[in-house]
């Protein structure tokens, strides 16, 4: 990721968007605004608190964009409206259920908008290698597409960084522990209880990262039992 000056970061909250916020300002970036969606998911109340709260230690402005029209028309297991969370493996074929249809492109979109209007040159997005396997929307020729067409249609020629488009989760972990990112101030869980259950895929990926880096894992979760094993074909199709 080149420094481009100023940039808008897109955080949820959760490990990965978090890190990517300590990162663009480890490479130098000015951040102008720490931008959050909250678009009606499982989990949206308890991981945005955590983006605003590394805004906040970091000094940095926080904007939440409400997108309600997203739990009323998308058909997703993610949302408030939709089905149960699956358990399991996080490159099972049941997660494409968590999957909401074009969310990134919606997001980048809008962040687009945020970044010519604030005067920024630079989006930054956490999309990572792990993601690719049931997520349309955050494999590479999706990413070069939309960065194309958001350095096309703005006058500053927004530019789409991705600092971790070729790490996995682990070594997000590892970089960000590097970065002093506390993790226990991140959210992963997509069924949004009071702490991770443990069981689903987000808090499975979770829990893997932190063992692949060879760290500790600061969560609290329901369910401590052994990880599912990898499935033999992911579900990328």
């Amino acid at each position: 990721m080149q420094a481009t000056g100023q940039v808008i970061v897109l955080c949820s909250g959760g490990m990965d968007s978090v890190a990517a916020l300590y990162e663009a300002r480890a490479r130098g970036h000015e951040v102008l605004t720490v931008l959050s969606f909250h678009y009606g998911s499982k989990h949206n109340d308890r991981e945005i608190p955590f983006a605003q709260h590394h805004a906040r230690a970091l000094g940095l402005r926080h904007e939440v964009v409400r997108l309600d029209f997203v739990d009323r028309l998308f058909a997703s297991s993610l949302l408030a409206s939709g089905g149960a969370i699956p358990d399991g493996h996080y490159e099972e074929a049941t997660m494409k259920q968590t999957v909401v249809p074009f969310r990134n492109g919606i997001m980048l979109a809008i962040a687009a908008g945020v970044a010519e209007s604030a005067g920024a040159d630079g989006v930054v997005i956490a999309a990572h290698s792990g993601d690719h396997a049931v997520y349309p929307d955050c494999r590479e020729p999706f990413m070069q597409a939309m960065a194309d067409a958001i350095r096309l249609g703005t006058y500053a020629s927004v530019r789409v960084l991705r600092p971790f488009i070729a790490m996995n989760k682990g070594e997000i972990a590892a970089r960000g522990a590097k970065l002093g990112v506390d993790f226990a101030q991140t959210w992963s869980c997509y069924k949004g209880g009071d702490i991770h259950c443990g069981r689903c895929g987000t808090c499975v990926e979770r829990r893997e990262a932190f063992v692949v880096a060879g760290l500790v894992d600061p969560t609290v979760y329901d369910d401590h039992g052994p990880l599912p094993p990898r499935p033999a074909q992911s579900g990328a199709a």
